[in-house]
């Protein structure tokens, strides 16, 4: 499953849960942020290559319905609700990742 985390700079949350996965297998991540000084810039072809898009806010998602329409018309995406109150791999943050990733994917 390739699982697409989404955040606003793709400096704290999406990276942290990209790192998180990393090597779990059955799981491919990659992350990326929505505002145009994020470490990556959400592009359509990031959302093509997802199968599950997982923002933190749910402003990402609606900012991702309205700048890619298209490609976000039947894609499988959820929000996980966590604000951006954390840092790069804070134990807090993994530990909330963990525990909200559970609803929507099945770890091995």
């Amino acid at each position: 499953m390739k699982l697409l985390f989404v955040c606003s700079q793709n400096r704290m949350r999406s990276l942290t849960a990209e790192k998180l996965v990393e090597g779990v297998p059955g799981f491919q991540a990659r992350s990326v942020g929505t505002q145009p000084d994020a470490r990556i810039v959400v592009t359509e072809g990031h959302l093509g290559w997802a199968d599950l898009v997982v923002c933190m806010e749910k402003s990402h998602l609606n900012r991702l319905r309205r700048k890619f329409p298209e490609a976000m018309q039947h894609k499988r995406a959820v929000c996980l609700h966590i604000p951006d109150d954390y840092v790069f791999m804070q134990a807090e943050l993994i530990d909330e990742l963990r525990a909200k990733l559970v609803a929507y994917v099945e770890w091995p």
